[in-house]
Order: C-alpha cells, then sequence, then structure tokens
C-alpha cells in the first residue's frame, strides 16, 4: 500500500464511498458525507463549466477545514468523478481544477490514461477507475490506477452484467491494490458483505439518492421508496450505453417496453448535441439499481451512516458467531 493510498485509508472511519450520481451528487452531499467519515463524490460535469466546477470544489474545501477547526476531528477525504473521453472537451480543464486544489480522489470513467494518472500522482492524489468487465480491469492496471471500481449486475446508472462474486474473484486474481465493490449496496450488512468478499470499501449510489442533501427530485426519491428490484429496467435506450433505470420514469415518458428491449439509442431531439441529449434524457428518466428493494425512506446523511454503522457491526457479530459455530 502506498503512502497515499494509507493516508486517504487513515481519514476513513466507515468504508464507504458515496458514488458520483448524474445530476444528483452535490457539494452539500459531499460535504455531509466527509462529516460522517465516509467518502463523498461528484461529477465534474454536475456543473455547466469548469469556472463552475472550480467554485464547488472551493465550497467543499472551505466548509471542510472549517468543519477541522471546529470540531479537532478529520473529514473522511473527497472526491471527482472525470469523463476521461475524447468526446468531453473539459477533461483537461477541469483535471487542471483537480491538481490546483489537490482533490484527494479522481474517479475515471469512460478510458484509464496513464497521463491523467501520473499528474493526479504529483500532487499525491489517488485515481480509482470503474469497470464492469475484466478486460476493462486490465487495461486500467496497466494505466497504474491506485483503485478498480467493480461495478456488479444490478448497480445502478452504467452497470455491468457479472455477478459480484464472479467479477471479484476474476479481479482479484491479478489486482493486488483497492478494490470497491458496487451493486445493489443498500445496508450495512451489505457493506459487510461486500468486505467479506474481498472489497476495501463499499460502493453506494442509490442509497444516497434517498438523502435529504441529494439534489433528486422530491417525486423521483419517493419513486425509489415504493419500487422494487423487479421495476429496474437495464436498457440502452436512453444513453446509447446499457444502464439501470426505474420502470415508472420510462413509461412516464412514454418509453414501452419494445422500446426498451430495443438497443437503439432513443432520439431525444436532433437540435441537442450529445451531452446535452444525455443530460435532457436523465433529467426526467431516472437511474436507479436493485437495491432500491431495501430503500424505505428519505434521511439525513448523519442518520444514515449511523444506521449503517448499527447495522454493520450487527452483521459482523453475527458472522463471529457463525465463525465460532463451524470453527
Amino acid at each position: 500500500m502506498s503512502n497515499s493510498t494509507a493516508s486517504f485509508f487513515q481519514d476513513i472511519s466507515f468504508p464507504v464511498v458515496a458514488a458520483p450520481m448524474f445530476l444528483i451528487s452535490g457539494p452539500q452531499l459531499v460535504i455531509e458525507c466527509c462529516k460522517n467519515g465516509i467518502v463523498g463524490t461528484f461529477p465534474a460535469l454536475n456543473q455547466r463549466s469548469t469556472e463552475g466546477f472550480e467554485e464547488w470544489v472551493v465550497e467543499i474545501k472551505t466548509e471542510l477545514e472549517k468543519f477541522e477547526q471546529e470540531t479537532g476531528k478529520k473529514a473522511a477525504p473527497f472526491g471527482v468523478n472525470l469523463i476521461v473521453h475524447p468526446t468531453n472537451p473539459r477533461v483537461q480543464p477541469d483535471l487542471e481544477v483537480c491538481m490546483k486544489h489537490k482533490v484527494p480522489l479522481i474517479i475515471t470513467s469512460l478510458g484509464a490514461v496513464s497521463e491523467l494518472v501520473t499528474a493526479v500522482h504529483s500532487y499525491g492524489g489517488l485515481v480509482f477507475h470503474d469497470v464492469i468487465k475484466k478486460r476493462h480491469a486490465e487495461k486500467a492496471a496497466e494505466a497504474g490506477v491506485d483503485g478498480l471500481i467493480l461495478v456488479a449486475a444490478g448497480a445502478g446508472g452504467h452497470a455491468g452484467t457479472l455477478h459480484p462474486f464472479a467479477l471479484i474473484n476474476e479481479i482479484k486474481a491479478f489486482y493486488d491494490k483497492t478494490i470497491l465493490l458496487s451493486g445493489c449496496i443498500s445496508t450495512g450488512q451489505d457493506v459487510a458483505s461486500a468486505l467479506q468478499m474481498g472489497a476495501d470499501l463499499a460502493y453506494m449510489g442509490t442509497r444516497f439518492i434517498n438523502v435529504e442533501e441529494s439534489q433528486a427530485d422530491a417525486v423521483y426519491k419517493d419513486m425509489i421508496i415504493s419500487s422494487k428490484a423487479e421495476d429496474i429496467v437495464y436498457t440502452a435506450a436512453v444513453s446509447g450505453v446499457h444502464a439501470n433505470f426505474l420502470r415508472p420514469s420510462l413509461e412516464a415518458m412514454g418509453i414501452t417496453e419494445d422500446m426498451w428491449k430495443n438497443s437503439k439509442k432513443i432520439d431525444f431531439g436532433s437540435e441537442l448535441d450529445a451531452a446535452k441529449a444525455e443530460a435532457k434524457a436523465w433529467k426526467t428518466i431516472w437511474s436507479a439499481g436493485q437495491g432500491v428493494s431495501s430503500i424505505k425512506d428519505t434521511v439525513p446523511i448523519a442518520q444514515l451512516v449511523a444506521q449503517l454503522r448499527e447495522e454493520f457491526i450487527k452483521s459482523i457479530t453475527t458472522q463471529k458467531t457463525h465463525l465460532e459455530r463451524y470453527r
């Protein structure tokens, strides 16, 4: 474990990363996560400009520094998600903001670039990369990333199709750095299970849609509460890339089962460029993972983290009982 990785884990008091969610994660969510000992993250593209993105970074840093001064406690590190793809013109300017402010964690998607990893390492930051299959993981490992986020079947957003058992075993066979596991993780027991399977951190997205500090619409949050795993639809019709969406939000937009079973992307308006079309689609068609089955309320982050800790400890205690029984 590198010094940067050791320092990163030292300031985390509970092994959870709140995943960066498009249009959902903002400064308040990140700040409250970090105050409560878990890693808070957000996508750089949730701000419409690099200037606005920098304002959010400054706001987060300022509030966390104030928290540490007032309480004497260390806040958990925060992270930023960068879409590393040729179609994103903001990669370089947003990366420069991260370097300027020494953002502790960079989460890369749609491309693992060794030059970016080197740049982040230059100021002591870490790079975690999300993957859905072994081939992607191998390329990211070659690029020198510090951790891999394994996005298994049932996760919200652009999820994979592999069962977490299969995915984590494949990756750990050749990768010995930090592993994060994503997919249907909504409770403290789920977090304990992720660690038991070999992950170092649990990567939770959908559960953090339903916190008071998220930017999700109230109707979106209500839909999460009322939905079950069977209401999650895996389709490429929304963005051209397979992702999990809430069935009621698809139906509300007039998207039928025949349409979402078609692998062809729906035309949301030829007058829009690709980025704007994606944003328009995701504002009205809501993503979520199969973990919705365990989500029954919307609570402040402080209350959620306390609940997750309690469930985690209870689960570990139960595992110890089983250990004594079968050893």
